[in-house]
């Protein structure tokens, strides 16, 4: 059994996700920062025998067979991991290291050989469903990494997950994301437009709801996101800065290569603009802002 969990990156994910983790009996060790949600955490279990707390991110991988990192982009990962006082510097041989930050192909692999020759086994396993998923624990989970290792990752992340695929070597759970933010993209925009065309013609939303759902329209986003953005409420969910940084992603990767992207493009520079117009925390929905 998997005892101690190092966890990295208390954040709308990482708070809840290490939850899930903490109650299961797992010792959860994390980093002492002054972070509104750290702080919440802290306080939480501040008189469980579960938690535990450090300074240096080396101090805390020396403590664990097990680390989970879900922070902000790549210039975090390479903080956390390979600075100084690093992760890297206090890796105990056959650590397994979980990383769910959507960051880049290229990172990925670099933390992947870096691990490895610390005899340790690193996956990048980028996550989707959102705050709502990570407080119910069913996430979707798509990991790269060594395949004959992946077996041993389930015993944790089957705590907070109901889907977990392994896709592929080291780097393959980026590319997956990115796949998922492409088309994630896409359906907010089209249902967009499509709500916003209902509105206009003065469609009962309800009634609209029902038949789409029940046929080819239907989707997450439709389901969960029609109702708010009918509304106009777009305070919660995953933000726009977030989405940005993550379609960023993709163009960065699609540039070194041969695909092409047109539309999700086109709907970058939406979400740039709206971050301009000053809505960076609203949710993803917001797109129709551009069009009412």
């Amino acid at each position: 059994m998997i005892k101690n969990v190092g966890f990295i990156g208390l954040g709308v994910m990482g708070y809840n996700i290490a939850l899930h983790i903490i109650n299961a009996n797992r010792n959860v060790h994390i980093i002492n920062r002054n972070s509104a949600n750290t702080l919440k955490f802290i306080k939480k279990f501040k008189n469980s025998r579960r938690l535990f707390t450090y300074d240096q991110y080396h101090d805390l991988a020396n403590q664990c067979d097990f680390v989970i990192s879900c922070v902000g982009k790549d210039l975090d990962l390479k903080d956390v991991y390979l600075s100084k006082n690093g992760i890297l510097k206090g890796l105990r041989p056959k650590t397994l290291i979980v990383d769910h930050t959507t960051a880049s192909f290229d990172i990925s692999k670099l933390l992947y050989e870096k691990t490895l020759g610390k005899k340790c086994f690193f996956f990048d396993a980028p996550i989707s469903g959102g705050e709502i998923g990570a407080i119910s624990g069913t996430l979707s989970i798509m990991v790269g990494g060594k395949k004959t290792k992946f077996k041993n990752l389930k015993e944790i992340l089957d705590l907070y997950s109901k889907s977990l695929i392994y896709m592929g070597v080291s780097g393959s759970g980026q590319l997956t994301k990115m796949v998922n933010q492409i088309c994630v993209a896409t359906i907010i925009q089209g249902l967009a437009e499509g709500l916003n065309f209902a509105k206009k013609k003065k469609l009962n939303i309800d009634n609209l709801i029902k038949v789409l759902k029940n046929g080819a329209g239907q989707s997450w986003q439709l389901e969960n996101r029609a109702k708010t953005m009918w509304k106009s409420e777009f305070d919660f969910g995953f933000m726009n800065k977030l989405m940005l940084k993550d379609l960023d992603i993709i163009i960065k990767e699609i540039n070194q290569s041969d695909i092409r992207l047109p539309v999700t493009k086109i709907i970058k520079n939406n979400y740039k603009k709206l971050i301009k117009l000053g809505f960076e925390k609203e949710d993803t929905s917001n797109l129709i802002r551009l069009l009412m």
